[in-house]
């Protein structure tokens, strides 16, 4: 069965499913003839994955001084952004806590788990030996 949207000349519209592409139109219900016209685009929703966690609030002012409509909303966006991650793992992102990001770090932030003495040395002396004594 094919979906066809369909016009009269008296200018209603409607759907009609047919077997098959080769069928008559079928006849209004005014009556009168029909013909088929282009389908009109249906577009339900759209995929949205919501915020980011950089763009949720981290400070007091930011939840409004605990305004509670203001942290009830925060929470159930981040309780949704959190089963998000669960199912697709590549939009959580790099989850490791930062151990430095001033100075040396600032553009590429030392993370836990980093080969701490080679990152410190490359910062440091701009080398990537480790440092004996």
């Amino acid at each position: 069965m094919i979906l066809y949207d369909l016009k009269c000349a008296d200018g209603h519209r409607f759907e009609a499913g047919l077997a098959s592409m080769f069928d008559d139109n079928p006849r209004c219900r005014c009556g009168a003839e029909t013909s088929r016209v282009p389908a009109s685009v249906r577009q339900l929703g759209t995929a949205d994955t919501g915020r980011s966690r950089e763009e949720m609030p981290t400070t007091w002012r930011g939840i409004q001084q605990g305004h509670p409509d203001v942290v009830r909303g925060w929470h159930r966006e981040m309780s949704r952004r959190e089963k998000l991650e669960e199912k697709h793992p590549e939009l959580a992102g790099d989850r490791r806590p930062v151990l430095a990001h001033e100075g040396a770090f600032e553009g590429r932030p030392l993370r836990a788990g980093d080969p701490l003495a080679t990152k410190v040395a490359q910062a440091t002396f701009g080398t990537t030996k480790e440092a004996t004594a």
